[in-house]
């Protein structure tokens, strides 16, 4: 079976495509930021496959975003490249490159990496976050692949800057130096389901938020959502259909206010103190003074994004599961961790 770099395989979404590529027979390369982590990984996710694949269908190799070192070695021998490595936190940093440099500069290196191997075939694990921070055409209500996010879009944060640039440095370089690259995107809205270890995303730490009734009150504030497993799949499936190439894929299920997620996990769990009720805007606004994690959200205050994952569901058969079990998956496992 071909080989695959998937580069930052320590991450959350990453460790479940990790998963789906091994359990379909693949061997994976998976970089890793710190040496450290590579036992991490393999104990993640050798619990959840048979004895002894973790060691036989996947290796190590340490990269940096913004180092060249081993990166050009690293995707030498493997038949597809699957970059996954992008910072996301929880608070925007007040210096934007801190984020938008190690996007675009890891976005850059994974192609010319794959370019210099000899490697024909690149998945980019984007965001719509590069999709909706624009205005949409007079007459279109739903966002879709030909939309792009604007960099100087009135509060788009720094992360939506970042995975905008990085995605489209990556098809520049396509179409500039490495022509012979097959290059797709994957483009997920916010990522929920259970994380395969206790080293979670930032989407799990807004979960954890609500069911630790941390604000008196919730921000009329929501989400494009889309459940982990999916996500996986999708990356799967795209390497396997050469149809893909050339195309941007979004990953979205559903938009679900934080109020409605707030609402179901108090209906599931009724024993926690869950808080349902919303803030007024105003009220947002200054505590957002305060918070950074508030502040962060009050451009999109109110502001419903919806987007179609049609393409996805077409070229790759895709049946997106409904977020709400996705969201429910992600309250248990954060409980059953103690971490609420």
């Amino acid at each position: 079976m071909p080989t695959v770099l998937v580069t930052g395989a320590s991450g959350y979404i990453a460790k479940h495509i990790v998963l789906r590529l091994l359990r379909a027979g693949y061997h994976v390369r998976g970089s890793v930021r710190d040496a450290a982590k590579a036992q991490a990984l393999r104990d993640a996710l050798a619990t959840h496959l048979p004895d002894g694949q973790a060691d036989t269908h996947l290796s190590t190799v340490t990269l940096d975003l913004l180092h060249d070192d081993g990166w050009t070695e690293a995707a030498t021998g493997t038949d597809v490249v699957l970059h996954t490595a992008s910072p996301f936190p929880m608070v925007q940093p007040k210096d934007p490159q801190e984020l938008i440099a190690p996007a675009v500069e890891g976005a850059r290196r994974a192609i010319r990496a794959a370019r210099d191997a000899g490697v024909t075939r690149v998945i980019l694990t984007s965001s719509v976050a590069a999709v909706s921070g624009c205005d949409l055409p007079p007459g279109r209500t739903t966002y879709d692949e030909r939309d792009w996010s604007d960099p100087a879009y009135p509060g788009i944060t720094p992360y939506s800057v970042s995975k905008t640039l990085a995605e489209k440095a990556a098809w520049d370089m396509v179409a500039s130096d490495a022509p012979g690259i097959g290059l797709t995107t994957i483009n997920p809205g916010f990522v929920l389901g259970a994380p395969l270890d206790g080293h979670c995303g930032t989407s799990l730490a807004v979960i954890e938020r609500l069911l630790a009734a941390r604000d008196p009150m919730l921000p009329y504030f929501g989400f494009t959502t889309v459940d982990v497993g999916d996500i996986a799949e999708m990356h799967l499936r795209a390497l396997q259909r050469d149809e893909t190439i050339g195309q941007r894929l979004i990953g979205v299920a559903d938009f679900l206010w934080f109020t409605e997620m707030a609402e179901h996990l108090a209906r599931a769990f009724p024993d926690r103190k869950i808080v349902t009720r919303r803030a007024p805007n105003v009220v947002v606004r200054f505590l957002g003074l305060f918070d950074p994690a508030i502040r962060s959200i009050v451009p999109a205050l109110g502001v419903r994004t919806d987007v179609d994952a049609s393409r996805a569901r077409d070229m790759l058969d895709m049946t997106f599961r409904d977020p709400r079990d996705s969201l429910s998956d992600t309250a248990q496992w954060l409980m059953d961790q103690g971490r609420v």
